[in-house]
């Protein structure tokens, strides 16, 4: 922290304030921060107010970037003109270190999370596209491994690579060590086709719903920061990387008026209750108690002084659901390998609309803020 010192009166030394830095983002900034890419409070701000009304048509026929439209986690398309149906369209980038992880890779991380962006608008995802921003330097045994690891993802969710691209950038631009070999982001797209009947967004939050989140939560955040910063926390942590596309399905199976579905990853669940209380009007409380935090990440984050609830997941889901469906729900996601430790951890209330609340141990309750920008930079 920077400080330049003016004298007091008995000729001590005082902080000069204007010379300090923050460790966290400053909201009245005019360069990018990490924050910005962190799914918190400075992103939902930058999609407002930067690209939104970029990319908004001119010509006021509204569309996917009308400000009416939800922002979801997979576009919507009608396909009016040609034959009709829906697509969910969703595309991410991946820039995680270390490459590969307890638990996974940047390679089947990124086919995972763009499945399941599609699959939590109730789609089934079909195909991928994949792009490579490769570092020179990158040993090509690596790039093999990771390749490997994208294509066997995709077959064990049941989708095809069928297109992308590749580029080569000098080295150091993705923050790889030249001596142990350059670095590399991937970008995926995917598509996915939505049942008929099928009506999956935030805004169908409804007062009186079930919160349900499909198993524990934090371990993707933790097993990706043990290796990075060479943490031992007593065990190994490893991430809950996995496609949700089966379990969705089997969801939708028995419960078709699904209200709304998330995949909890950059601000974890408290940034998926936050979007979900704001884009429907609505209150959302959950006990503290009943949320499924491992005790190794409970551990990890009483030492680095994390909250768990804010950490990123990779293969989990939140869903909210009627009363009436939620035994079958329920039922069907414990019969799943993916959704085995489903649990109802709260309700949706027409009190406090737009907040989030969490009750504690004690029984006092906490407000849950959107997260500003991200606890652990390069998660996913």
């Amino acid at each position: 922290m920077a400080d330049t010192s003016t004298d007091s009166e008995d000729g001590a030394a005082l902080p000069d304030p204007s010379n300090w830095s923050c460790p966290l983002p400053l909201r009245d900034h005019d360069r990018i921060v990490l924050g910005h890419g962190g799914g918190g409070r400075l992103s939902a701000e930058l999609v407002e107010h930067l690209f939104l009304p970029a990319f908004r048509p001119g010509d006021g026929s509204g569309g996917p970037f009308d400000e009416r439209e939800e922002l979801l986690d997979a576009a919507q398309l009608a396909l009016d003109g040609v034959g009709g149906g829906r697509l969910a369209f969703s595309t991410d980038s991946y820039v995680v270190r270390p490459l590969f992880f307890p638990g996974g890779c940047i390679g089947d991380l990124a086919v995972n999370g763009t499945v399941n962006d599609v699959s939590m608008s109730g789609a089934t995802p079909i195909a991928l596209s994949s792009g490579f921003i490769l570092e020179e330097g990158l040993e090509l045994a690596v790039l093999g491994r990771v390749a490997e690891a994208m294509g066997a993802a995709a077959r064990a969710a049941g989708v095809r690579v069928v297109t992308g691209d590749t580029k080569v950038v000098d080295g150091g631009t993705t923050g790889g060590d030249r001596e142990r070999g350059g670095g590399l982001y991937i970008n995926t797209a995917g598509i996915g086709v939505i049942p008929d009947g099928v009506d999956i967004r935030p805004s169908r939050a409804t007062p009186g719903d079930v919160v349900i989140v499909s198993g524990a939560v934090g371990l993707h955040g933790v097993a990706v920061l043990s290796r990075r910063e060479g943490l031992d926390f007593g065990t190994t942590v490893e991430s809950d990387s996995a496609p949700l596309n089966g379990l969705v399905a089997a969801m939708l199976d028995v419960a078709p008026d699904l209200h709304v579905l998330r995949d909890p990853t950059r601000g974890g669940v408290a940034a998926s209750l936050c979007e979900i209380a704001e884009s429907a009007g609505v209150g959302i409380a959950y006990e503290e108690t009943k949320l499924p935090v491992p005790a190794e990440v409970a551990a990890a984050c009483a030492f680095l002084g994390l909250d768990a609830v804010s950490i990123a997941n990779e293969g989990r889901l939140i869903a909210v659901v009627a009363p009436g469906d939620l035994d079958a729900v329920l039922n069907v996601m414990h019969d799943h390998e993916h959704g085995r430790e489903a649990c109802v951890i709260g309700t949706v209330t027409d009190a406090h609309p737009g907040v989030v609340t969490a009750r504690s141990p004690l029984g006092a309750s906490r407000i849950v803020d959107l997260p500003l920008g991200e606890q652990l930079p390069r998660i996913c």
